[in-house]
């Protein structure tokens, strides 16, 4: 075999993988967020939530991307699992786009579909325009990588070699095998999907061989899924399992049919002067017939992924300091940075607020063990802290889009108020043991206040995990409560002045509740900052 015609289908594929991932970059830039918006709007209806997953992948042209969107918005629970499978089902029959546009010959407009997306990126400055242009560029880089792959492909048919390795997938669990081992290699059912079309273009392998190959491409695609849902949450791990068990059992299916029955003289007969058209035909044929099929059973199949997935009674929550994983597969994947973002973000937010509930508890009634916890947990939040700042860097080095870099950015700074929120629970609990080893007891009015102090500031830092519809009503909420502390801040310091003129309370004791009011107010502060920040990011 000459190394040419391998570098010739190497350097296709490479053209037709990187024309892909400009295409969804370029999508990404000019929608935004708002792909990740539309999919969870979408998805309460089964039947509108399979057409979105459809439109979504037919556009972008990757099902695997947009299973690891639903992967990661699955993992950070804006979307259910019964949810996720109607999209998943969509995203199936959305993939057999690209198989048609190459059936249709759409790739000798290649060219032009590239010259026309690189001049809108040069010379047109509209960011939009920039956008679509890459679509557009990426598009014809697409099929450009297509064309090269055949002309490299079409000397083999003459090689005895290659005919006999071809004439091999006769075996039906041969050529399943084999489509699911080339596909979950290059990770693009439509790329390899081409890849088979040009084979067959080229009178290189049968149809009737081919159709075996096609259905191991479809669960071969299942693994970019696969490895994005790896340090997940369980219910994103389901997911995973979920689009595998649509695509293994639509291959059964279909693999039965195609033994028992002429399924694929049938489908031939349509196009019969067209390999590629056949393929793509039978392509579509299997996931929407697959879709139809599964459709009435959706929340079983999700049932079934709790069975093969169980929960385990002695499942332990996450530690706060474990090492975020970031998804090394740039399509579809910024809407799920900021996914992982937030959802790490609010574990932080609720340990935060435990550390301060449990610091003005200890002014009450002091334990060692307790004190020692929270200073655990401090040190926790600090790692936390970190991970999440590196996470960020990460996802800001290979995001494209302004509006997800201004959400990561206004990240940062959520991340520095809460850690100082924590910062101050801590000074607290030093208060709490000051006043335990000085053995200096506060008074009955004092301790209240303390109370009140403990319970606003708890129903402050739950407001921020409760964003209301009205953004503007859930910040008008929030702006009130840090109000109400500065007021009783004010009025504590004018009590405890009163009951210091009175001599009801010692010295350093007096000191020590004052540097307590200071932290109190600046918890306040900080929540307040937090949820303007929040307001910012849901607008974006």
């Amino acid at each position: 075999m000459n190394f040419s015609y391998l570098f010739g289908l190497l350097g296709g594929l490479s053209l037709f993988l990187y024309g892909m991932q400009m295409m969804s970059d370029g999508l990404e830039g000019a929608v935004g967020n708002k792909m990740k918006k539309v999919l969870s709007a979408l998805t309460a209806n089964r039947f509108i939530g399979v057409l979105a997953g459809a439109l979504i992948t037919a556009v972008i042209q990757s099902s695997s991307a947009t299973t690891v969107m639903v992967v990661g918005f699955v993992n950070s629970g804006m979307m259910t699992l019964n949810q996720a499978v109607w999209i998943i089902m969509g995203a199936n029959i959305g993939t057999t786009i690209t198989g048609q546009l190459v059936a249709l010959d759409v790739g000798m407009l290649a060219p032009l579909f590239a010259f026309v997306g690189v001049v809108m990126m040069l010379f047109i400055k509209n960011q939009k325009c920039h956008h679509l242009g890459k679509v557009l560029a990426g598009f014809g880089v697409l099929f450009i990588g297509m064309d090269m792959m055949g002309s490299a492909m079409a000397p083999l048919q003459d090689s005895p070699t290659f005919i006999a390795l071809m004439t091999s997938f006769s075996n039906p669990l041969l050529a399943i095998a084999a489509g699911t081992i080339f596909t979950a290699i290059i990770q693009s059912s439509s790329a390899s999907v081409g890849i088979l079309q040009t084979l067959a273009n080229n009178g290189l392998i049968s149809f009737s061989s081919s159709v075996f190959i096609l259905f191991g491409q479809n669960i071969g695609t299942c693994i970019t899924a696969v490895l994005a849902s790896i340090g997940m949450n369980k219910n994103a791990k389901r997911t995973t399992i979920i689009h595998l068990l649509f695509n293994i059992i639509g291959t059964i299916i279909f693999t039965i049919a195609c033994l028992l029955f002429p399924l694929a003289d049938i489908v031939g007969s349509f196009t019969p002067d067209a390999p590629a058209a056949q393929i793509a035909n039978m392509h579509t044929l299997f996931n929407i017939v697959t879709t139809l099929l599964l459709l009435p059973f959706g929340q079983y199949l999700a049932r079934l992924a709790v069975i093969i997935l169980p929960d385990r009674k002695n499942d332990k929550e996450t530690n706060l300091d474990d090492e975020l994983v970031l998804s090394n597969y740039s399509l579809g994947n910024s809407a799920i940075h900021i996914d992982l973002i937030k959802q790490e973000v609010n574990k932080m937010l609720k340990a935060t607020r435990k550390n301060v509930a449990g610091s003005f508890e200890l002014i009450e009634k002091y334990d060692d063990d307790k004190a020692e916890h929270i200073y655990q947990r401090e040190e926790r939040i600090d790692a936390f802290n970190k991970n999440i700042s590196k996470f960020i860097s990460k996802a800001i080095g290979i995001d494209s889009n302004e509006n997800n870099l201004r959400t990561m950015n206004e990240y940062f700074l959520i991340l520095s108020n809460i850690e100082r929120i924590g910062d101050h629970a801590v000074n607290i609990v030093d208060y709490a043991k000051e006043l335990h080893e000085e053995k200096i007891s506060l008074t009955n009015a004092t301790l209240q206040e303390v109370d009140k102090m403990r319970s606003i500031t708890v129903e402050a830092i739950d407001l921020l995990d409760h964003i209301y519809d009205d953004d503007r009503i859930w910040l008008a909420k929030a702006a009130s409560l840090e109000q109400r502390m500065d007021d009783m801040n004010r009025e504590y310091r004018k009590n405890h002045l009163y009951r210091m003129n009175h001599q009801e309370c010692s010295e350093l004791g007096s000191v020590i509740y004052f540097e307590m009011l200071m932290d109190f107010e600046r918890i306040g502060d900080h929540v307040l900052n937090i949820a303007q920040l929040m307001c910012k990011e849901n607008n974006v």
